[in-house]
C-alpha cells in the first residue's frame, strides 16, 4: 500500500513536465532529420501551448483567491452582525476586534485597544483566559446579565495569543441571581465564656436558646442549615437574601446579643459569607476565609468575601479576655523552634514605631540573644515616638550594633534568616515592603484586628486581639522560651512602657493578664516612674495639644478636631485625642494632623463606638477604642470630609 501511494506521489510530481519533455524531443528530432520546417512548426504549437496553459492556471488562481476572499468577507460579515457579543482580545486583555453588538457595549466609544475588563467590569481576566467553560463568568453589563467564556486562536502570528470572548446573554432567565446558592457560615464564637458567667441550671436553657435563634434564622433565609459542632453551623442560602441582610445590617447579631437566660457576658457570633464563586466548593472556600477573618478582628461580627472583595459589618462588643494561657505556651515552643533552626533573625514593625512596637523589640531581641541567634532590631528614619528610650539604650554598650538600616538589614537576609513582625500584620504598614518580600521565613506576633492586608507568606500568625498590647504577648511569650528569663531593667521598662502605652495607664482593654504580666516585668526591676518619664510632653508639645482642642468641634458626644500646621511629630495626634476622651461629655474624638504631605488621625472612644471600622474605611485600623488611619495626597478639608462621611455610615449602625 505504502509502494502504491509513493508511486502516485511520484507520478503527481512528474507529470507537469513529461508534456513540455515530449515537445523538445521531438523537435530536436525533426532538426536532426533536417526536418527544420516541421521542427519549427512543432516549437510554435509548443510555445502556445505552454502561454495558454500559464494563462489558464492563472485565471484557476484568481477564481480560488477570488472565492476564499468573497468566502471570508461573508464569514467576517456574519460574525460581525452575530447576534450576541463577541470580541477578540490579547493575553493583556487589550481588545483586538470587537463585533457590532460588542460595540453598543459603549456606543460613543471605539472598543479597539481598550482592556476587556473595563468594559466587563468584575471580569477576572487570568480565569477567562483558562478557556475551561467550565469556569464562565456571569458577569452584568448594562443592566443585563451575561455569562462569559472564551476560547484560544491557534497558530496567532502576531506576538501575543489571541482569544475570543463570547458574551452569552442569559438575562432571559429571571431567577438566574435568585438561584444562586452562597455558603454561610456561623460561630458562636464564646460560649464557652458565656456559659461560665451562667448559673449551671440555666445554661441547658440558654444553649437551646442560641440554637432555637440560629434556626429560625435560617428558616427565615429558607436556608438548609446543618450543625457540624457544638457551637458551629453551616447553611446553604440563595444569594438574594444575602443582599436582603446586608440592607438589614445582620439583625441576627443584635438578636443573639439580646438573649438574657442569667449570663452576665453577651453571647455573640462570627458569620462568615461566600459568595460570587463559580461553585458551592469555592463558595465555601470564600466563607472559610471570610470567618477566619471576623474571628481575628475580635468576633461579633460578620465577614463577606464575594471574589476578592471583603466587607464587614458588626463589631460593636468589646473584646473579652481569654483566660487560657495555652496558645501562649504553644506559641512560644513552636517560636523557640524556628530560631533554633535559623541563622540569624531580625525584627521588624510598623511605619514611625512607638514604644508597644519597640518595647516588644527590644523585649524579643534578648530571648532571641539569650538563644544564641545573631539578632537585630530594623529601624527607618522616623523614631520621634521612642527616641527618649533608643537614646537610654544607645548609652549602653550592651546594644551596640543591635540596630540595623533598612539597607543593611537587606543586603544580610538569607534563605534561613527568621523574620519577626510585631505590632503589625498589615501589609500597607510594615516599615519596609521589600525586606517582606525577600524574607521567605516570616512569624507575625501581633494584637490588633485582623486585616484582609494581612502579610502573606508567615509560616506563624500569632495574632491575639484580646490582649492589650503586642508588649504583653511578648512578655507572655518570653515567659515560655526560657525558664529564667534574663532581661534587663531596661528591657523590662521597655515592654512594660509598651502595656502602659497601649492600655492608656491601664485604663483600656486591662485584663487579668495584662497585670500579670506588668507584675513580672515589675519583678524583673521596672521603674514605673522611669515609664511614666517616656510618655511626658514637653511645653511646646503640650501647647501644641492645647492649641489642638481648641479646634474641636463637638456633635452628640463626638468631637473632631485639627492640629496646627507645620507639626513633624505624627503622636501629637494620638497624645491630643486622648486628652480629648479626658472631657466631660466627650466619648468619641478624631484628631487630624499633617504630616508634610499625609494626613494622620488617631481615633478614641469609650464606650460602644468603635473607632477601628470608621478608621478602616479610610484604609487605617486598629481597635475598637483606639485606632488609626494615614492618607496620602489629600488635603486636611478633604480628609475631615471623608471622615465625617465614615462616620455618618458606620457610627450608629456599627457597619
Amino acid at each position: 500500500m505504502k509502494w502504491k501511494e509513493l508511486f502516485e506521489k511520484r507520478h503527481e510530481l512528474i507529470k507537469p513536465i513529461i508534456t513540455p519533455i515530449i515537445f523538445v524531443l521531438a523537435c530536436i528530432g525533426f532538426y536532426f532529420l533536417k526536418s527544420a520546417i516541421l521542427g519549427t512548426f512543432l516549437l510554435v504549437i509548443f510555445i502556445i501551448f505552454t502561454i495558454s496553459e500559464y494563462r489558464s492556471k492563472e485565471n484557476e488562481e484568481d477564481n480560488i483567491e477570488r472565492v476564499r476572499e468573497i468566502i471570508n468577507n461573508d464569514i467576517s460579515n456574519n460574525i460581525f452582525n452575530l447576534i450576541f457579543p463577541l470580541a477578540i482580545i490579547k493575553e493583556s486583555g487589550g481588545i483586538f476586534w470587537a463585533n457590532k453588538e460588542f460595540k453598543k457595549f459603549i456606543p460613543n466609544e471605539e472598543p479597539i485597544g481598550l482592556n476587556v475588563v473595563s468594559i466587563a467590569r468584575g471580569l477576572n481576566l487570568s480565569r477567562l483566559l483558562t478557556c475551561d467553560r467550565d469556569l464562565h463568568q456571569k458577569i452584568k453589563i448594562a443592566d443585563l446579565f451575561y455569562k462569559i467564556y472564551a476560547s484560544k486562536i491557534e497558530n496567532s502570528k502576531l506576538d501575543e495569543d489571541l482569544y475570543v470572548v463570547y458574551f452569552n446573554d442569559i438575562s432571559s432567565n429571571k431567577n438566574m441571581e435568585n438561584t444562586k446558592e452562597s455558603i454561610m457560615l456561623i460561630e458562636v464564637d464564646n460560649l464557652s465564656e458565656v456559659l461560665e458567667t451562667t448559673m449551671e441550671s440555666d445554661r441547658p436553657m440558654l444553649v437551646a436558646e442560641v440554637e432555637k435563634t440560629i434556626n429560625a434564622y435560617a428558616q427565615r433565609l429558607k436556608a438548609m442549615i446543618t450543625r457540624y459542632d457544638s457551637n458551629k453551623y453551616v447553611l446553604s442560602v440563595q444569594d438574594r437574601y444575602i443582599d436582603d441582610e446586608i440592607n438589614n445590617k445582620f439583625s441576627i447579631l443584635e438578636e443573639i446579643s439580646n438573649i438574657d437566660r442569667g449570663n452576665k457576658v453577651e453571647v455573640t457570633l462570627s458569620i462568615g459569607v461566600g459568595r460570587g464563586g463559580t461553585c458551592p466548593l469555592e463558595n465555601n472556600a470564600f466563607a472559610t476565609t471570610a470567618k477566619e477573618l471576623a474571628l481575628g478582628r475580635g468576633g461579633d461580627q460578620v465577614a463577606i468575601k464575594n471574589n476578592e472583595k471583603i466587607k464587614f459589618f458588626g463589631g460593636n462588643t468589646r473584646e473579652v479576655e481569654k483566660r487560657t494561657r495555652v496558645r501562649a505556651r504553644v506559641i512560644s515552643h513552636t517560636l523557640k523552634e524556628l530560631i533554633y533552626e535559623s541563622s540569624n533573625v531580625f525584627i521588624i514593625g510598623h511605619k514611625n514605631p512607638d514604644m508597644d512596637c519597640f518595647g516588644s523589640s527590644i523585649g524579643l531581641s534578648s530571648v532571641v540573644r539569650q538563644l544564641g541567634k545573631p539578632c537585630n532590631i530594623i529601624l527607618g528614619n522616623e523614631t520621634v515616638a521612642i527616641d527618649y528610650f533608643l537614646q537610654k539604650l544607645k548609652k549602653d554598650s550592651r546594644y551596640d550594633n543591635l540596630f540595623v538600616s533598612i539597607e543593611e538589614a537587606y543586603e544580610q537576609i538569607n534563605e534561613k534568616t527568621l523574620l519577626i513582625i510585631v505590632d503589625v500584620h498589615n501589609s500597607g504598614y510594615i516599615l519596609d515592603q521589600a525586606i517582606i518580600e525577600k524574607a521567605q521565613r516570616k512569624i507575625i506576633i501581633d494584637h490588633h484586628r485582623r486585616s484582609p492586608d494581612i502579610v502573606e507568606g508567615a509560616i506563624l500568625n500569632y495574632i491575639e486581639v484580646y490582649a492589650s498590647s503586642t508588649s504583653e504577648m511578648v512578655t507572655e511569650v518570653i515567659q515560655y522560651m526560657v525558664q529564667k528569663p534574663n532581661l534587663t531593667t531596661l528591657e523590662a521598662e521597655g515592654l512594660l512602657a509598651g502595656i502602659f502605652m497601649d492600655t492608656k495607664g491601664f485604663s483600656f482593654k486591662a485584663g487579668v493578664r495584662t497585670f500579670d504580666a506588668a507584675s513580672f516585668l515589675r519583678s524583673l526591676g521596672a521603674d514605673t516612674i522611669e515609664v511614666k518619664k517616656m510618655f511626658m510632653d514637653n511645653l511646646e508639645d503640650f501647647l501644641v495639644i492645647a492649641e489642638t482642642i481648641k479646634t474641636a468641634e463637638v456633635k452628640d458626644n463626638l468631637a473632631i478636631a485639627v492640629a496646627p500646621k507645620g507639626l513633624k511629630k505624627s503622636f501629637m495626634a494620638a497624645r491630643a485625642a486622648d486628652e480629648l476622651l479626658n472631657i466631660a461629655g466627650i466619648n468619641v474624638c478624631f484628631v487630624l494632623i499633617q504630616i508634610k504631605d499625609d494626613i494622620v488621625i488617631s481615633g478614641r472612644s469609650i464606650g460602644e463606638a468603635n473607632v477601628q471600622v470608621i478608621l478602616e474605611e479610610l484604609g487605617g485600623g486598629g481597635h475598637m477604642n483606639m485606632a488609626g488611619a494615614q492618607l496620602s495626597n489629600t488635603s486636611i478639608v478633604e480628609a475631615k470630609k471623608a471622615l465625617k462621611k465614615s462616620i455618618e455610615k458606620h457610627l450608629k449602625v456599627g457597619e
